[in-house]
C-alpha cells in the first residue's frame, strides 16, 4: 500500500497526488499574476484547486452564499466549457487538437492548456500579468504532471475534492 499523509483535503493522499499538489502549489506561489488555477478531467470534473476550501462557495449560486466569482468551481465549470468549444471548433476546421486558449478581458484573462491524457489545466490570472511567464510556467506544469495523470490518480484526487465539498 502507498504511503498516505495528511492534506488540506482532510484525506490522506499519494506521493503522485500530493507531488501534484506541490505542482500545482508551487505554480501559484511562484508565478505573479496568478489568481487561481483549476486542474479538470476530460469529463469535466475538478481534479485539483489552487483553493480548495472555496470549491464549494461558488455553487450556492447567485444569492445564496458569499461565494466568490472566480473561485475554482466557476473556473473548473469555464475550462470544462472552453475546453469543449475549442475542441469542437479544431474538428470543424480541421486543426489537429487544441494545445492552448487565451481569453483576455478588461479584468482578467483565463488560460487553458490541454494535459495528455485529456485533462485540461485552466489559470485565471490579473489584466496585468505576463502572459508568457503565465503560459511557460503552464507548460512547465503539463509536462510535469501530464505523464502522472493516470487514470488511478485521477480517481484518487476526484475523491479528495469530493471530500472538499
Amino acid at each position: 500500500m502507498k504511503a498516505q499523509a495528511p492534506t488540506a483535503y482532510g484525506q490522506g493522499l499519494s506521493s503522485q497526488a500530493r507531488n501534484l499538489h506541490w505542482l500545482l502549489t508551487n505554480l501559484v506561489e511562484e508565478v505573479p499574476g496568478i489568481r487561481s488555477v483549476a486542474v479538470v478531467s476530460s469529463d469535466g470534473l475538478l481534479l485539483l484547486s489552487s483553493d480548495p476550501d472555496r470549491v464549494d462557495e461558488a455553487a450556492a449560486g447567485p444569492g445564496g452564499g458569499d461565494g466568490p466569482r472566480g473561485s475554482s468551481a466557476d473556473l473548473a465549470t469555464i475550462v470544462s466549457g472552453l475546453g469543449s468549444l475549442t475542441n469542437g471548433a479544431a474538428k470543424l476546421m480541421d486543426g489537429g487538437p487544441v494545445k492552448q486558449t487565451m481569453i483576455t478581458m478588461d479584468e482578467g484573462s483565463v488560460f487553458v492548456m490541454s494535459i495528455s491524457d485529456g485533462s485540461l489545466l485552466g489559470v485565471h490570472a490579473t489584466p496585468d500579468c505576463d502572459m508568457n511567464v503565465i503560459a511557460y510556467h503552464m507548460a512547465l506544469f503539463v509536462g510535469r504532471a501530464g505523464h502522472v495523470l493516470t487514470p488511478e490518480l485521477r480517481s484518487e484526487l476526484r475523491k479528495s475534492m469530493e471530500n472538499v465539498q
